[in-house]
């Protein structure tokens, strides 16, 4: 190529990006970038005669040809921040002119990293590395190679023993040492000491190690070392530093990986910072062209847990534009959305977001979690992390999206590929054989009730082809009986471009809440013109306690407890309230125990004590603790409930060990009677049912003894208008602690002995350990002693 003749002029502005504009401005472009790489070039030629001859004592010490020696000497100024003239320059002034124990012969090509070099290599190491301690005065060096799995290994060591050598041939991460330090920063350290743990540090105890990061990872590590703190280096001695250790480096290598250097960035950049200190796979964009609007973006880095979709490695991403790396992505949307958070800078996050990549030529499509943000600083960079969904996290989404719509059973369907995820008791729910594939939306109202056809087509096709949520309850078509009714509640899953690519949502079955819910409308409409109205729904709100509240317990002997309940309601008829209780036998032969009070009077009251006393009757099947079930309650209190409030206690008792397990959401504490002595038991943090979203309710343990006995009642028990709680509370205790004859009596004096006045709703519950032998480990500690 000949340096001499004009310049082509450089072009004018790129036309604004548009529908038709949009391939011009790529065009004009990509003749830029071409346009730009010819002045590099032409630069190149430029500094010749000094680079020729940096070039044959590369070629010349690392064994390789002329070519090769070129392209390494440029990325070397590359990733030094320097010209290719001043690199050449410290290069000839820091190699030796001829390594004294090398003989000329043969190039041999380079050993495999991350093996220790061999013959003539660790001369020409031991000699580079001498001069260039020499250069600030070290007694000594080390040049340490990176094995696999972080593991350094010194390849070169002048000036120290070979006893000093022997104990650290292999360090692995864990070891604080310099080198490991400052390989762990990513950034040089030092002058540091005096350190303890390292190669020779007995007798050279400060150290400088300088970290060489190659596009493909870590390489090498060069560490001087100084008996006495030496004064920090100039910016000239860190550049030869560096220079030193990328020679280092290559004699270990066979040399640049292909693809595209990875661009330089400065160790403090803010923008690098965060890119590093993203937790999920994350990449840098810089926009394109750097001035003006930009068409297209350059992926500048990506960070140590970025994973190519199309299995690349990273140095063959950077460098390279957004839409030569992932062209079917960008012409799904992908690039028109980071144009619109580039130009407004608001971020952008989706949960699910539907993109096809490319691996060879085959189109792979993707549900993946995606942001992305516009980084602050005039380069307008964009930082942007996706993630696939996997089948973890695809599963632990559709939970959430089921507790969300209707808290049982989640589905989702990729309209692209085909491909159907069910959560494990859909078939069931919906009535289906085990082991039945699930059935794709589209062929749902197949398999329902003639009645019902429409209905879910509606709901199916407000999903796919309208983009909007939608819901319907329906009828399974073959069970026999049409008194199973499954409710169906769908959203879509969009595209960049707001096309439907999934379908995600859930069904519940809702055949005892149909059911209610149809009593009530009846009763309601039929009483609707009566002056009996009001009466009529006090009496359906105390059936329906009656009904959710039984007069006597199930037996529970066989969880080693006996038990005996009362429930007192209110004297004013009107003021039918949501106190509830619950002792249930569970499948692993422990007892759950619960009180609850719901706030408010009424149907509402009734029904919502209902919708909590169904809903932790069925979580606990789960077999999770007191604390996680009441989590799991306060979503429910939220969605199946409304904005109403509620307060419970919640235990779970294991007779294997006489451990009870309780947590509290704001309901006073349990009283354990114990040796003729009655006391609260210590109160757990746990908030009010429905107060907040996502509140923490902690878990308290007691070791129970035959003949203990706990008391959980509501509030109805205990509250007063004129005094605080302690104080009748305190009266309680003093009640209790006097003998009974058996449960039903101690339960009948504390309703006896109550000096509560608010004439509400009370619930009571005791328990009794029975004497059997308890088998299993040692109980917790007592709470009392």
């Amino acid at each position: 190529m000949s340096s001499t003749g004009a310049p082509p002029p450089p072009p004018g502005p790129p036309p604004p990006p548009g529908p038709a504009g949009g391939v011009r401005h790529l065009l004009a472009l990509r003749l830029r970038r071409a346009q730009e790489e010819t002045e590099e070039l032409r630069a190149a030629l430029a500094v010749r005669p000094l680079t020729a001859l940096a070039t044959g004592v590369l070629a010349e010490r690392l064994g390789c040809g002329p070519a090769a020696a070129g392209a390494q000497l440029l990325a070397l100024a590359a990733r030094a921040h320097l010209g290719p003239q001043e690199l050449a320059a410290d290069i000839l002034t820091t190699l030796p002119a001829d390594p004294p124990d090398s003989t000329p012969g043969p190039a041999a090509a380079p050993p495999q990293a991350p093996q220790a070099p061999a013959g003539q290599a660790v001369p020409v190491l031991e000699s580079v590395l001498a001069r260039t301690a020499d250069m600030l005065g070290a007694p000594a060096a080390v040049l340490w190679t990176v094995r696999p799995g972080g593991v350094l290994q010194p390849v070169a060591a002048p000036g120290f023993t070979e006893a000093e050598r022997a104990p650290w041939q292999h360090v692995p991460p864990g070891v604080p040492t310099p080198a490991q330090q400052a390989l762990a920063r990513r950034a040089p350290l030092g002058p540091t000491g005096p350190v303890t743990a390292t190669l020779g540090a007995a007798r050279a105890p400060y150290r400088l190690a300088v970290p060489l990061h190659r596009a493909d990872g870590p390489s090498a590590v060069l560490e001087l070392a100084w008996t006495t703190r030496p004064p920090d280096p100039t910016p000239a001695e860190h550049r030869r530093l560096h220079a030193a250790a990328e020679v280092g480096a290559l004699t270990l290598t066979d040399g640049l990986s292909p693809g595209p250097a990875r661009p330089a960035t400065e160790p403090d950049d803010p923008d690098t910072a965060a890119l590093d200190a993203a937790l999920a796979p994350a990449l840098l964009l810089s926009p394109e062209p750097a001035t003006g609007t930009p068409v297209d973006f350059r992926i500048t880095r990506v960070n140590a847990a970025f994973t190519d979709l199309a299995d690349r490695p990273p140095h063959r991403v950077e460098g390279r534009t957004l839409t030569e790396t992932y062209p079917r992505a960008c012409a799904e949307g992908l690039l028109d959305l980071l144009l619109r958070v580039h130009a407004t800078g608001r971020p952008h996050h989706a949960d699910t977001l539907a993109l096809t990549f490319l691996t060879g030529q085959t189109p792979a499509p993707a549900l993946l979690e995606f942001a992305a943000a516009r980084l602050a600083g005039p380069p307008g960079r964009l930082l942007v992390s996706w993630r696939p969904t996997g089948d973890d996290d695809r599963t632990d989404r559709l939970l959430r999206t089921a507790q969300r719509l209707s808290h049982l059973a989640g589905f989702e369907e990729d309209l692209r590929t085909g491909e159907i995820h069910w959560t494990p008791r859909t078939a069931d729910l919906l009535g289906l054989p085990a082991g039945t594939a699930p059935v794709p939306l589209a062929a749902l109202p197949a398999h329902v009730h003639p009645d019902d056809e429409q209905a879910v087509r509606r709901v199916v096709n407000a999903a796919v082809e309208n983009g909007r949520p939608d819901s319907t309850v329906f009828r399974m078509r073959d069970l026999g009986s049409y008194t199973h009714y499954v409710r169906l509640a769908a959203e879509p899953v969009p595209d960049p471009t707001g096309r439907t690519a999934a379908v995600r949502g859930a069904f519940q079955d809702v055949s005892a809440q149909h059911w209610t819910e149809t009593a009530l409308a009846a009763t309601t409409e039929s009483l609707a013109s009566t002056r009996q109205e009001a009466a009529e729904r006090h009496l359906l709100a105390l059936r329906l306690q009656q009904a959710i509240l039984p007069p006597a317990p199930p037996p529970l002997e066989s969880a080693g407890l006996r038990a005996a309940v009362r429930y007192r309601p209110s004297s004013q008829q009107d003021r039918v309230g949501g106190d509830w209780y619950d002792t249930t036998l569970l499948p692993d032969r422990t007892a759950l125990l619960v009180v609850g009070d719901m706030a408010g009077h009424g149907v509402e009251a009734a029904t919502g004590m209902v919708a909590l006393r169904n809903a932790l009757r069925g979580l606990a099947y789960t077999g999770a603790g007191p604390g996680r079930l009441l989590g799991w309650l306060n979503q429910a209190a939220a969605d199946l409930t409304g904005a109403a409030t509620a307060t419970a206690v919640c235990a779970r008792y294991h007779p294997d060990t006489r451990t009870l397990h309780w947590a509290r959401a704001g309901h006073l504490p349990p009283v354990l009677l114990r040796d003729g002595t009655a006391r609260p038991l210590p109160m757990p943090h746990g908030i009010l049912l429905g107060a907040a979203d996502d509140p923490d309710y902690q878990e308290h343990r007691l070791a129970m003894r035959p003949g203990d006995i706990l008391l959980l009642y509501t509030d109805g028990l205990v509250e007063r208008r004129d005094r605080s709680v302690e104080e009748p509370l305190d009266h309680l205790t003093r009640a209790l602690a006097e003998p009974a004859a058996d449960l039903d009596a101690l339960l009948d004096r504390a309703l006896a002995t109550s000096t509560a006045d608010t004439d509400d709703d009370t619930c009571l519950i005791a328990v009794e350990v029975l004497a059997e032998p308890a088998a299993g480990p040692p109980p917790a500690p007592d709470p009392f002693r």
